[in-house]
């Protein structure tokens, strides 16, 4: 079950990617990486502290040889 509103201080997959501007699935992505770690919730709807989203959007990213650069902002 979906949650209708995560616990205080917390976001869902879906509103993290939101909140970051990204894909579910990289936020998925970031967490196979350690680049964010869950906080609690259940194997299938994990939540996430927002404060970890949001470094984890600031985080440096591991870059493949011939992948494109990402200018900053």
């Amino acid at each position: 079950m979906e949650y209708l509103t995560p616990p205080r201080g917390t976001l869902t997959t879906s509103l993290a990617a939101l909140a970051a501007g990204v894909q579910p699935a990289t936020i998925r992505d970031w967490v196979r990486r350690g680049i964010l770690t869950r906080c609690g919730g259940t194997p299938k709807r994990p939540v996430y502290r927002i404060e970890d989203v949001e470094a984890a959007l600031r985080a440096a990213k591991p870059s493949r040889p011939g992948q494109r650069a990402v200018k900053a902002a």
